[in-house]
Order: C-alpha cells, then sequence, then structure tokens
C-alpha cells in the first residue's frame, strides 16, 4: 500500500498539466479528483483446483480466502504474495468467510455442515456441528448481528445462529422454503439475508429468531447477495433478473438499476467505504463498480475467462475478488487510505 501515495500523485500531477482548464485545480482539488478515479490492480495466483470462493480482509493486511475444492482457509499476504493453506478436516468444503468481532475467521462449511473458526494468533480450530436434525443445510454465508451473534444461511431452506460465547446454536427453516444465501448486517446491527430460490429478502428477528419476508417489486429476481451501505440501504443482487436493487428499511422503498451488457447475471455484492457498489457479472466476465450519485459504472475485467467472482468484501481502500474460474485473487486497490 505504500507505493498508492506516489501512484495519487503521479495522477494528480497528470490532471494539473492535461490542459489549461486543468490546470485552474488546486493541488488538494486535484488530488481528490485522482483519488476518486484512480484504481490500481494486482492479481495473485492461488493454488491450483483451491476454486476460492469467498474473501475477506484478515489482520495484518492479510487476506482470507475459501479453497472451497480443497477444503481449507487460505492466507493470503499481498505484501510479498505468499500463499499459505490451513486444512478444516474430514470432508470440508468452505463456503463463505468473514472476519468476527474477535479477530478469527468464521467460516460457513458446507462440507462439514459446520461453523468453522479459525483463530490466526494460536492457530487453533474450532468446528460445531449442526444439528443432526437439520440434515445436509449447504451453508453459505454468515455475518455478525450487533449483539455478537454469527448467523448464517443455508440453502436447502435454513438460516441460523450461533453464540460465540457459549456455542449454543438455534437453526430456522426459512417461512418459503429452498433458497437461504446471502446475509449482512445493517449498522445498526440488524440480520437481514436473501433466498436465491425463494427471491425474497428477509429480515430477522434477533431474539426470537422470527424471519419477515420482504417481497422484491418483481417475482423471481432471484435475489443472490446482500449487503448494507453506511446509510443502512440494502443492496441487493438479482441473478435471474440482472439487476442491482436498492431496499431502504426506514421507507420500505426498492429502486433497481440493470447491470450493462446484453445478459447480465449479478452474483456478488459489495459496498466500499466510499459507497462504491461492486457487483460481479458473470454474464460479461467483469467486476462492475457502480457509483449511485452519478448511477454511472465502471468494468472491471476478469484476469481469465469465466473468472466467476462469487463474493466481494474488502476494507478501505482495498477490494478483493476472489476468481473460483481461475484460481486467483484480484485485489483493487481504490486510492482510499
Amino acid at each position: 500500500m505504500a507505493r498508492l501515495p506516489a501512484i495519487l500523485a503521479l495522477a494528480a500531477s497528470m490532471i494539473l498539466t492535461a490542459s489549461p482548464a486543468c490546470a485552474q485545480q488546486t493541488e488538494e482539488e486535484a488530488m481528490a479528483e485522482a483519488a476518486a478515479s484512480a484504481t490500481v490492480t494486482k492479481v495473485f495466483q492461488l493454488p491450483e483446483g483451491s476454486r476460492p470462493h469467498d474473501a475477506a480482509p484478515a489482520p495484518d493486511g492479510k487476506v482470507w480466502y475459501t479453497a472451497q475444492r480443497q477444503g481449507a482457509l487460505g492466507i493470503l499476504d499481498p505484501d510479498t504474495g505468499a500463499v499459505r493453506q490451513v486444512p478444516l478436516g474430514a470432508d470440508s468444503a468452505p463456503h463463505g468467510v468473514i472476519q468476527g468481532p474477535d479477530g478469527a475467521a468464521w467460516i460457513t462449511d458446507g462440507g462439514q455442515n459446520a461453523i468453522v473458526r479459525y483463530d490466526p494468533k494460536t492457530e487453533k480450530i474450532d468446528v460445531w456441528k449442526l444439528p443432526e436434525g437439520a440434515g445436509y443445510t449447504n451453508l453459505n454465508t454468515g455475518a455478525f448481528d450487533g449483539d455478537g451473534i454469527h448467523w448464517f444461511t443455508g440453502q436447502n431452506g435454513i438460516y441460523g445462529r450461533i453464540d460465540p460465547r457459549t456455542g449454543e446454536m438455534d437453526v430456522f427453516k426459512d417461512p418459503e422454503g429452498r433458497g437461504p444465501y446471502g446475509i449482512a448486517a445493517t449498522p445498526s446491527g440488524e440480520i437481514y439475508y436473501v433466498s436465491l430460490a425463494g427471491s425474497h429478502l428477509a429480515r430477522v428477528d434477533g431474539k426470537t429468531g422470527e424471519a419477515t419476508i420482504i417481497e422484491p417489486p418483481t417475482a423471481d429476481v432471484g435475489t443472490r447477495r446482500v449487503w448494507a451501505d453506511s446509510q443502512g440501504h440494502l443492496w441487493i443482487s438479482g441473478w435471474n433478473s440482472g439487476e442491482l436493487y436498492r431496499y431502504t428499511p426506514a421507507s420500505g422503498e426498492w429502486k433497481s438499476w440493470k447491470l450493462p451488457g446484453d445478459k447480465p447475471k449479478a452474483y456478488a455484492v459489495y459496498v466500499d467505504d466510499r459507497g462504491i457498489v461492486w457487483v460481479s457479472d458473470f454474464g460479461a466476465n467483469a467486476v462492475l463498480a457502480f457509483n449511485p450519485e452519478t448511477e454511472s459504472w465502471r468494468s472491471f475485467p476478469g484476469s481469465g475467462p469465466e473468472a466467476n467472482v462469487r463474493q466481494i468484501l474488502g476494507r478501505a481502500g482495498e477490494v478483493y475478488l476472489p476468481e473460483s474460474g481461475t484460481d486467483r485473487l484480484m485485489i483493487v486497490y481504490t486510492g482510499t487510505p
């Protein structure tokens, strides 16, 4: 990241000298404009056959990813390019990974039908199997609510929670059956998830665990992932419809934007620290950055054919694009500190 200030300074210099009109800008204005538009991408090769599914920020500037095909948690050091993988157990096939409030990696492991925790300080691995009565749940994604409870989804029709302090786990059935997929917490700590097969959004009552269904304005849109921005708006990807949706819980208002291109397939969605909305588009083999203020799109092509970015996460100044189809991880440095 130390190279970014130099890159921005160069961009600002180019703005200042590009034309007489640009020359009227102050240095601060030029730097601000450069920071808004400058991005640097870097691609990291991961172990062959790892099929990285999700990625998340890890401590000390590192990045975690789930090596779904190899039953491991991957750890990438972007400064050196070094990669290592930590096996998670027999039959492991991890789907989602996030960093918990405790600084540990929390993993939804579909192969083990379990929630897995990896402590980066001790490298200890904890595994909490779902209750036998839950059956195979096809675990998907996790999120922490405002009380520090870890919530998760399973495509076979469930969502659930585990209290990290006690290990107590509850599993609930989605009111409409199969499909729970993406899940996210709002700035106020409320939990929402979306159902791919059910094409709905759901708000979860943190106390009772009850899910309240919220239907999109049109049917069968294939709601796949959800993310909350700093204002509490929920951004949702429509896999079937090829649209990006915004739902405002305070007003109940929906708004949508069609992704550019002929046959968009919106998969992952993430809002960065600047309020830019990132969406992976399988149809275009690209990840799109959407500016809600200007309603404009910017495209970041995959590093190879059928890159298939299945989840997007990041931290201030960085956006992580795990390419499950190329066994690579692309980092977009957005120019913010």
